[in-house]
């Protein structure tokens, strides 16, 4: 199913603690990078998980960076609303406090995939070892 069809049959509760279980098999299959969507982090089970066991790095992006992305396609159930980029702005405004939890932050902004994966890796290359 895809998530559209997961939500309308399902709602969102059920798809969040699908994720988290799929996210929770995954941080305990050994070492990967693992992608999440904009929803599991706000988990706080999900989140602990992603503590406990993996490092977590919120691309960081502005309203503009993150509404050229997702308005290209129409999969996005939260946000399938009257007024889809103020809804994104109202989930930004909620989430970011969240998403600041992360062990790293990295601003995202509309470069080439490959830079992006340089500054992850540097970020991650310059912090304090344990």
């Amino acid at each position: 199913m895809t998530i559209s069809e997961l939500f309308a049959a399902y709602g969102e509760e059920e798809f969040r603690a699908l994720e988290g279980r799929v996210i929770k098999r995954l941080l305990h299959s050994g070492p990967r990078v693992v992608s999440t969507g904009g929803g599991a982090y706000i988990n706080e089970r999900t989140r602990r998980h992603i503590k406990k066991s993996g490092l977590s790095v919120w691309l960081s992006a502005d309203l503009d960076v993150l509404w050229e992305r997702v308005n290209k396609r129409d999969t996005r159930p939260l946000l399938k609303t009257e007024n889809p980029k103020q809804t994104l702005e109202n989930l930004m405004n909620v989430r970011y406090p969240i998403y600041a939890e992360a062990d790293l932050t990295v601003v995202s902004r509309d470069v080439k995939k490959e830079v992006m994966v340089e500054e992850v890796l540097a970020a991650i290359a310059s912090m304090p070892k344990k």
